[in-house]
């Protein structure tokens, strides 16, 4: 029997955007020490249902497949890394300004034509909309409407929103859709929070040493 157990997820979702949160995936990127979050294909498949790419009979149908395929499993969590890592040096590039290695947009448009083969159009009473054909249980379904994000970000004018996190020690990406485009944490809760203590540290340090 299959437990679909999310009380303790280590997944956030602040990003304002799918494929910058499938970025956020590993943690403590400019730590010198990154901790990676999807270790299993079983977390990618969490991470998809915390993401609500998948509903809970979906998940389920998965780890079943992963559980008769484990081989395959690996390898299809492998390629999701990979395509993930080419996708936040894309957009941190962007966010910096800087020219994208053409190597990360190979990696991601192979990944885009193999989840666009699966794309079709689908109507239903409230009007046409994206859903995805092949095997419910193919493996590789989490990741395909990532991808699509990612490539409808890229062509979007929403793209130059695109910021990384301004904790040193972070590199989170997120879409910044405040006002004023002010935003600079990923989370205010966490690294907004431990900015402003350090800030507050530094100012008293300063003044009891003046003192």
């Amino acid at each position: 029997m299959i437990e679909m157990n999310f009380q303790v997820s280590p997944f956030e979702f602040t990003a304002n955007s799918l494929c910058l949160d499938f970025t956020n995936t590993l943690n403590d990127r400019a730590a010198g020490h990154p901790r990676e979050l999807l270790n299993s294909y079983r977390d990618f498949v969490f991470w998809g249902q915390g993401a609500q790419l998948l509903a809970e009979d979906e998940a389920k149908r998965l780890l079943v497949e992963a559980g008769r395929h484990p081989e395959a499993a690996a390898v299809v969590l492998q390629r999701t890394i990979e395509v993930r890592e080419a996708m936040f040096r894309l957009f941190l590039a962007l966010s910096e300004a800087a020219t994208p290695q053409e190597s990360d947009l190979i990696i991601l448009n192979d990944a885009l034509s193999e989840a666009m083969a699966q794309a079709r159009i689908v109507h239903s009473r409230e009007g046409f909309r994206w859903d995805w054909a092949g095997e419910e249980d193919a493996l590789a379904r989490p990741l395909w409407p990532v991808v699509r994000a990612a490539a409808d970000l890229l062509t979007s004018a929403e793209l130059r929103r695109v910021r990384v996190c301004a904790a040193e020690d972070c590199n989170w990406l997120f879409l910044d859709t405040s006002k004023n485009r002010s935003r600079r944490w990923c989370d205010m809760d966490t690294c907004g929070n431990r900015a402003k203590a350090r800030k507050h540290y530094e100012r008293k340090r300063n003044t009891d040493s003046k003192g």
